[in-house]
């Protein structure tokens, strides 16, 4: 949203933003997405592409911001790159739920934490992110209607920070798993002998909880920012927006270019099946398990 700011005024701004902060941001972006699409090829694993998303709507974020900086009069480049700084993250946080799930099928062996089945876990837990995206959406889409009223402007902000809220209110559930999780490999690990075959797994799931202090750094920040309505004094310097959001988001699409769950958990594991569901019949004297249902 546009603020008033220090520096010379612009139309859209009102403040003098830095078009070499975000050219530069906008070329490690693409730099690390670039990197994600040849690993998803490389390692052959189709379900990256949700991440390579996540990257894109960041390039996108940058390629908007750019533009508006320089064409600052237009409303339209303003808010495409308003509306997808603060939902581009949600495709980094389905991507962890996706990866846990098929951490959960390789490294467990009745493939379940807490009795919750390991295909089933991308499947809820995408779909709650996706509840909180369209929540999101909705409320930046409604901050930045054009020539919107104050009030209809803070209930935008308002709907936004609760889709926020409700982002980490799933992750923090979510989290309560992984930690399930964790205590399941560090036990089996002791019990084998060849505990080291494991240690791939441990860093990839420590991964994964970096990648998620910094989604929460960032919804801790959005909601800070947003706590005061307009009258907050943050969206007034870009360096907190590019330290505490962008920047963050960087960091998790590099981390998982570091670790990447291609290379950890291979073609030559067990594919995790799509969400299924399946009916145990029992007849005299044996047991039929129906065929499972896929729903891609």
């Amino acid at each position: 949203m546009a603020q008033q700011g220090d520096g010379e005024s612009t139309d859209m701004w009102q403040f003098s933003p830095s078009l070499g902060a975000s050219i530069t941001f906008l070329v490690l972006f693409f730099l690390t997405t670039a990197v994600h699409l040849g690993q998803a090829i490389y390692y052959k694993q189709k379900y990256c592409w949700v991440i390579i998303m996540s990257g894109i709507w960041q390039v996108l974020t940058y390629i908007f911001r750019t533009i508006s900086i320089q064409q600052s009069d237009s409303f339209n480049y303003y808010a495409a790159w308003f509306v997808l700084i603060l939902v581009a993250p949600l495709w980094t946080n389905a991507f962890v739920y996706m990866v846990f799930g098929r951490m959960v099928w390789n490294y467990t062996d009745d493939r379940r934490v807490w009795r919750v089945k390991a295909q089933h876990f991308g499947f809820v837990f995408v779909l709650l992110d996706i509840v909180s995206f369209v929540i999101q959406v909705y409320g930046a889409a409604r901050a930045t209607a054009k020539d919107a009223p104050t009030d209809k402007v803070l209930q935008g902000l308002h709907i936004y920070m609760a889709g926020v809220g409700i982002q980490q209110l799933f992750i923090l559930i979510f989290c309560l798993f992984a930690l399930g999780l964790l205590f399941r490999v560090r036990k089996e690990s002791n019990d084998k002998a060849k505990s080291t075959k494991l240690s791939p797994a441990m860093l990839l799931l420590y991964t994964q909880f970096v990648v998620l202090a910094l989604i929460s750094l960032r919804i801790i920040f959005r909601i800070c920012e947003y706590a005061q309505g307009l009258d907050s004094t943050i969206p007034l310097h870009e360096a907190y927006q590019y330290a505490m959001d962008s920047l963050p988001m960087l960091l998790a699409l590099v981390a998982f270019n570091a670790v990447h769950p291609g290379r950890i958990m291979s073609d030559s594991k067990p594919k995790l099946p799509s969400f299924q569901m399946q009916e145990n019949r029992t007849q005299i004297g044996s047991t039929d398990a129906a065929q499972p249902c896929h729903f891609e």
